[in-house]
């Protein structure tokens, strides 16, 4: 039994619009720690699970596999988004302004 988790991925900090936030994505929990090779430095794992994520178009499909496939999970759901405050170009050069 693999511990997996169903969420929808926040958008990163390089990109203004909502792309790649809109599907639900399965991935597993890693169950073998990462330790650093020894030839290369690099950190690895024996544990080839951490690096499957499977997307799904909406979260009762990511559900409906994880319990076909017998996968203990967890959801997480959304928060809810704020509206965006809106700002003109001339708040930039206003005296009082707070940084």
């Amino acid at each position: 039994m693999a511990d997996a988790r169903i969420y929808r991925p926040a958008k990163t900090a390089m990109q203004s619009g909502r792309a790649k936030t809109k599907e639900w994505v399965l991935e597993f929990a890693p169950a073998d720690r990462e330790e650093p090779d020894p030839l290369m430095g690099w950190t690895g794992s024996r544990d080839t699970r951490n690096q499957v994520h499977l997307f799904f178009a909406t979260k009762e499909e990511a559900v409906a596999f994880a319990e076909r496939e017998g996968y203990a999970f967890t959801v997480i759901d959304d928060r809810p988004e704020k509206p965006p405050t809106p700002k003109s170009y001339s708040d930039n050069f206003r005296f009082d302004r707070v940084d």
